[in-house]
């Protein structure tokens, strides 16, 4: 089955407050993209990348490529204006039958077992959703109300990438209108009328949004040289 990954970079970071979209920024004297794409290759030598980029920054992000990589296995297309859309422009690179994989270019510590599992259960069942349980109390606030009500956590999961899915599945669901209700891959596929299946995602595989999580990274990864 042939493989691709539609790496999502088409965001700017304005919650990052740099002037530099955090997908470039330095970790470990490497941009963030560059550990996002490194491990992707990696993980299979058939795999093909679809990197989504923001357009004013295309040129930045192709600098990335031509640093430590070459274009015989990534194309570039540019963000639109959602992720959904942005998703979208990478759909359309997509030409067979194969397992698609979504990822954010800032979940730049994923590993190469989660996204081995996630191909592996999308082959079986269609789509594979990384999630993890939350370590904090939950709250549901209800601000019409001003009320807000206990959550049992061990109910509730938070969503990670790479969403995985059989071209068969995703291609079709994004050919539907967009909501703004569209967070993410699954929400677009379950919108389309299918279930998507869970599994277990890794503590690890942070998303890099504000500064702190970039510290954060840099001691994750510092820690995985090491080990």
């Amino acid at each position: 089955m042939k493989k691709y990954a539609i790496i999502v970079a088409g965001g700017t970071g304005r919650r990052m407050g740099s002037a530099m979209p955090k997908q470039f920024l330095l970790l470990h004297d490497k941009p963030v993209l560059y550990y996002t794409l490194k491990t992707f290759l990696e993980a299979y030598e058939d795999l093909q990348i679809v990197l989504v980029l923001p357009e004013d920054y295309s040129d930045i992000g192709k600098e990335v490529i031509d640093a430590y990589f070459d274009y015989s296995r990534i194309q570039v297309t540019f963000g639109g204006e959602t992720r959904f859309h942005s998703v979208q422009n990478g759909l359309q690179l997509v030409e067979d039958e194969s397992i698609i994989f979504v990822h954010d270019a800032v979940r730049c510590l994923v590993s190469l077992d989660l996204i081995r599992e996630c191909y592996e259960h999308a082959s079986i069942m269609g789509t594979a959703v990384p999630v993890i349980r939350p370590k904090d109390s939950i709250r549901l606030l209800n601000e019409e109300n001003n009320d807000n009500e206990v959550l049992d956590r061990n109910k509730v999961v938070m969503v990670q990438t790479p969403q995985t899915f059989h071209s068969k599945i995703l291609l079709p669901a994004f050919k539907i209108d967009y909501k703004e209700q569209f967070t993410d891959e699954a929400t677009v596929v379950e919108s389309f009328g299918l279930k998507i299946s869970l599994i277990e995602g890794e503590e690890n595989n942070i998303k890099i949004t504000r500064p702190s999580d970039l510290l954060i990274a840099e001691a994750l990864l510092a820690e995985l040289k090491e080990s």
